[in-house]
């Protein structure tokens, strides 16, 4: 539950930019690519450096690491309420983007403390944290227009968009304390003992990248319809920001609340079944969305989109502690960086697919070859098992 928590906190602040972005633009005069490369920074920042994080969780401990997360990513939080030039805000969103490396923290962390049996069940639930972006698209709007622009306190609590960064900095240390004396002090080590490259051996499997790649589409290409979707709405359908934010947020909750019921499913009828049955959903609804609609039945196919990945983040990740018991920090960030790498490109394959088409449902069709890309390589991967399996039969 905790670990669920600090994730959720964490992810919240990840995706801070995607709204205090819009005030913050109009006050610096920010050109769009301004705006899009502040907005990026943490998204690339968070998933590169999720492998080191990982491998670090595997040697120090979920509570150690977790708790030191919440602590440093204060400071960059509560700096850029402090900031005054884009150049300032480029360099704290660099550091802020680490709030994205929590889930390779909770990951190795959760898996060390359930049975095989259970792991599925546990890292949905953990994951379930990916809600924090919904918190932030409902709840920093509000906050931005909670304290006037000239701030309370004589100055010390700012107001307008800078209360959201300053909100989200005193949350990020009342959730350190609370993981801190909330959770068992005795931590477990599965790394401890045991050199880097040892640690890094795995990460050279084509299985661990094979894995990347499924969670490109199940959670990048979540990120990437996170931010895509508003923009979509308001330009296809001629519906106001908060109108679409809303609608997003309604594909947003499954792809999250889900993913306790694909770990579920994937402790009990595989999880390869579970994947398999993921990118087939994803790929149905992605082909339907192909074509123009109006805007109930497109928002009901992107929902359905949203069911699929979000028992595919959980199916996808049961699959690590099964292979890699012992590596699941370095394999479980490397498959989170991949994954978190795909929600940084696909939002430019969309522009690109735009342009090429001028049909705005292109979207779509990048999706539709991303997952069946993906079933492809899920049902060369099982022929080779089966092939494998028939060859030391015979034997």
């Amino acid at each position: 539950m905790f670990s669920t928590i600090a994730f959720t906190v964490f992810f919240a602040v990840w995706v801070m930019f995607s709204i205090v972005g819009l005030p913050l633009r109009t006050e610096l005069g920010l050109s769009d690519s301004q705006f899009a490369l502040l907005a990026a920074i943490p998204i690339l920042t968070g998933s590169v450096l999720r492998v080191p994080v990982g491998m670090l969780t595997d040697k120090l401990g979920g509570r150690v690491m977790m708790t030191g997360l919440l602590v440093l990513m204060s400071i960059p939080a509560f700096l850029i309420s402090r900031a005054d030039t884009y150049e300032q805000l480029l360099v704290l969103a660099f550091i802020l983007g680490l709030a994205g490396t929590s889930f390779a923290v909770g990951i190795p962390w959760v898996s060390a403390w359930y049975p095989s049996q259970h792991q599925g069940t546990a890292l949905g639930v953990f994951g379930m944290g990916n809600v924090g972006a919904s918190i932030t698209k409902m709840l920093a709007p509000a906050l931005v227009t909670m304290v006037a622009a000239g701030g309370a306190l004589g100055g010390f609590v700012p107001g307008g968009w800078r209360f959201v960064p300053f909100a989200y900095s005193i949350l990020l240390l009342v959730t350190a304390l609370v993981v801190w004396f909330g959770v068992p002090r005795h931590d477990r080590h599965p790394a401890r003992g045991r050199s880097l490259a040892a640690m890094s051996r795995p990460l050279v499997y084509v299985r661990v990248w094979r894995f990347g790649f499924y969670y490109v589409t199940v959670f990048g290409a979540y990120v990437a319809l996170a931010l895509w979707l508003p923009k979509y709405y308001v330009d296809v359908y001629d519906i106001s920001l908060a109108q679409a934010g809303m609608l997003t947020a309604l594909f947003i909750f499954p792809a999250s609340l889900l993913r306790p019921l694909g770990g579920w499913m994937s402790d009990r009828l595989g999880a390869r079944r579970v994947t398999a049955a993921s990118f087939l959903i994803i790929a149905g609804a992605s082909l339907a969305l192909s074509f123009p609609l109006d805007v109930f039945a497109f928002t009901i196919l992107v929902l359905t989109i949203g069911v699929g990945m979000g028992i595919g983040k959980a199916s996808v990740f049961t699959y690590i502690p099964q292979y890699f018991p012992k590596d699941v920090g370095a394999v479980g960030g490397l498959v989170g960086a991949v994954g978190g790498l795909g929600g940084f490109v696909l939002p430019l394959l969309f522009a690109w697919a735009l342009a090429e088409t001028g049909e705005p449902q292109s979207t779509f069709y990048v999706m539709f070859a991303l997952a069946c890309a993906s079933l492809v390589l899920l049902g060369i991967a099982v022929l080779h098992i089966v092939t494998e399996d028939h060859h030391h039969g015979e034997m």
